[in-house]
């Protein structure tokens, strides 16, 4: 490609998503994820030491140059709303920019949010009244990096009236998710919700091809078969089970796979479960880890707020302050303890004599001596009192905390007794 044509590209997508409206579907509570979202909704959730869930997909909205958003929030939001009006609340409003919070608020129905579908709809007047040309629905409960510009073109260039973010997974994972059967083209020619007999993909027979929840609809479709469902009696008012298979035999859907340079697979983790939830953790602590945080080509935003460095005391043969192949976040104090393979958030203290393997410590935590803790999820604000074992007994475990079918055990304020019923 030459340099004029590169840049008559570049201008292209810069186009398409100045005039996109990115709506960011955050109501959900993910109950899969146990007592971790008692309190808080999980695109709130922390992951990767310093972040929420929901920051990757507002991150990927910055990078790819939208800047026009909407958060819609519903359950237990507190924690998320206060979040984001902390840490993005940076965008210009003159130059009509924005991140905006917009919470189940009856405006069109006397119902709280119902489905994926209804959330939008129920704002269908907030969007009418901003006129966009293109709008991005997102989930914002999974970790991955993506340019949603690229995603925008490829709609454009098909002629598409809806497009659908693709992952490419085994028939024996499909059934988890919703899956297109497509022609040659990329054109949906089906969707059906967790199939137990899923279609393969054309050229890959082992292959099926699974809805990532990422739609780019062209802005007057999305808002008249919105108004369409809504007009439906016994819909679930669900873009999945609703919307989508309703449209597939009139219009033209286009399915579009989320593929890495080598034309293989790209990152993209739904951490919904306990087990997914410490993988995806754990993943980052790697010396190549498929999800690089540390690509300063496509920052990762958050709010964090300013702690000083963390700080590792005491060389005693038998009381030394060290980590080894672990991510230790800013406010930590390691005191005369040994963290193995373990990711600590801000403002953890662990005593000395205490040994972290394989465990992922939430903020504001406090770990007394002579504590052995293998395998674990410390929920935000734990106080673990001296001597505590944690990960080598399950029978034990499983008398005081959960433990997941993977043998991860998760531990939170309330477990340990210390009855501290919100967690943000």
């Amino acid at each position: 490609m030459s340099e004029t044509s590169s840049h008559q590209q570049d201008r292209f997508v810069s186009h398409l998503t100045r005039n996109t409206i990115a709506l960011i579907l955050a109501g959900g509570r993910g109950s899969r994820l146990k007592n971790m979202t008692d309190w808080r909704a999980k695109p709130a959730v922390p992951f990767g030491g310093k972040f929420r869930i929901i920051d990757f997909p507002l991150s990927n909205c910055m990078n790819s140059g939208i800047r026009k958003i909407g958060v819609l929030t519903q359950y237990k939001a507190d924690s998320l709303i206060r979040h984001i009006q902390q840490g993005w609340g940076f965008l210009r409003g003159e130059f009509g920019e924005y991140v905006d919070l917009m919470p189940a608020q009856q405006r069109l129905e006397t119902s709280w949010y119902e489905g994926t579908a209804d959330a939008i709809y129920q704002n269908i007047d907030i969007l009418r009244t901003r006129n966009p040309e293109y709008v991005l629905v997102l989930a914002g409960d999974h970790i991955y990096k993506m340019d949603y510009g690229a995603m925008l073109a490829d709609h454009v260039a098909n002629n598409a009236d809806l497009t659908i973010g693709c992952l490419e997974v085994s028939l024996a994972e499909a059934s988890e998710f919703g899956v297109m059967d497509i022609d040659e083209d990329r054109r949906v020619k089906a969707f059906v919700e967790k199939p137990s007999n899923p279609p393969s993909m054309p050229g890959k027979p082992d292959k099926a091809l699974a809805s990532m929840g990422i739609y780019v609809f062209n802005a007057r479709f999305l808002f008249e078969q919105l108004i369409k469902d809504a007009d439906t009696p016994g819909s679930s008012r669900d873009f999945g089970k609703d919307i989508i298979p309703s449209v597939i035999s009139k219009y033209r859907i286009n399915a579009y796979p989320f593929l890495n340079m080598q034309g293989g697979q790209s990152y993209w983790r739904d951490v919904g479960t306990i087990d997914a939830y410490w993988s995806a953790n754990m993943e980052l602590i790697g010396v190549k880890p498929d999800l690089n945080l540390y690509d300063k080509t496509w920052p990762i935003w958050t709010y964090q707020e300013q702690t000083p460095p963390a700080k590792f005391v005491f060389d005693d043969d038998k009381r030394r302050g060290q980590a080894v192949d672990s991510m230790v976040s800013g406010g930590c104090v390691i005191s005369g303890s040994k963290i193995r393979h373990s990711l600590l958030f801000s403002n953890v203290r662990v005593n000395s004599y205490s040994v972290l393997q394989d465990t992922v410590v939430l903020p504001e935590v406090n770990i007394a001596r002579h504590c052995r803790i293998t395998k674990a999820i410390i929920e935000k604000g734990c106080e673990v009192p001296q001597g505590t074992v944690i990960g080598e007994d399950r029978a034990e475990d499983e008398k005081r905390f959960h433990v997941s079918p993977g043998g991860v055990v998760l531990v939170t304020p309330d477990m340990l007794g210390q009855n501290r019923h919100y967690v943000r």
